[in-house]
């Protein structure tokens, strides 16, 4: 799954539209040294990771919960979009995403509560990234629980979103999952994941789905990642590697 560093934007104020019409909300992440992120993104786009009449009193208090930790700036609340083109400023590239009229798979479903509910945080000392999951009744795969892909699905960007934080570009080479308890629909969970180890263009991370109480682990995981090479040096490799 290719992962565009702009997927995930963090680090200089924005505005984010809330998704139930209420007046505008801001924002403010302070910029971190290490964060590769430099993309402004239009005031525009609406963040779809904020609450809804859908969120159980569960989600809003993990939300909250997370909310009031990045007040001193040890967390970030990250953005969560519809579609890759809200993370750009106007332009053809914006209006050729636009065109396409694509989704971002966690945001594919319109109804409010019946997909993936979710909101990530972001705790760039630790390469952490904390994601608090409603999951909703279109996700269900054994009668009353969700499908087991629903649950590779949060692992796999949220653990994508901790290595985003460290590196720009980066495809899944692997993904490792050990179900270990099912996940009741509408129930909220935590999706706790980091960076664990880079080596040259490899990063290693895992990642694991507990209850909010952490009593019950349903879900671990370890994944690889690949940093993807700037088209130009890729070319130039391509190049080198193809002469006599």
């Amino acid at each position: 799954m290719l992962r565009n560093w702009a997927r995930l934007w963090w680090g200089l104020p924005y505005f984010v539209t809330p998704r139930n019409g209420a007046l505008l909300q801001r924002f403010s992440h302070k910029l971190q040294e290490h964060s590769t992120a430099s993309m402004l993104i239009s005031e525009k786009s609406i963040d779809w990771g904020v609450p809804n009449p859908s969120w159980s009193q569960e989600m809003m208090l993990q939300f909250n919960r997370y909310m009031e930790m990045t007040k001193d700036g040890s967390w970030q609340k990250l953005p969560s979009y519809q579609s890759l083109s809200d993370h750009l400023r106007e332009g053809s590239r914006k209006e050729e995403l636009q065109n396409r009229k694509s989704r971002l798979f966690l945001r594919s479903i319109d109804e409010e509560g019946k997909g993936f509910e979710y909101a990530m945080f972001l705790r760039p000392s630790e390469k952490r990234v904390v994601a608090v999951f409603q999951i909703g009744p279109y996700l269900e795969g054994p009668s009353g629980f969700a499908h087991g892909g629903a649950i590779a699905t949060i692992l796999d960007s949220t653990v994508g979103a901790s290595v985003i934080s460290v590196s720009r570009r980066v495809v899944t080479a692997n993904l490792s999952i050990n179900y270990k308890s099912p996940v009741e629909l509408g129930s909220v969970v935590l999706v706790d994941t980091r960076v664990d180890k880079i080596e040259d263009r490899k990063i290693f991370a895992s990642g694991e789905v507990r209850s909010v109480d952490g009593q019950t682990l349903h879900a671990e995981a370890t994944s690889l990642f690949i940093e993807l090479l700037p088209r130009s040096l890729s070319q130039k490799e391509t190049d080198s590697s193809s002469s006599p």
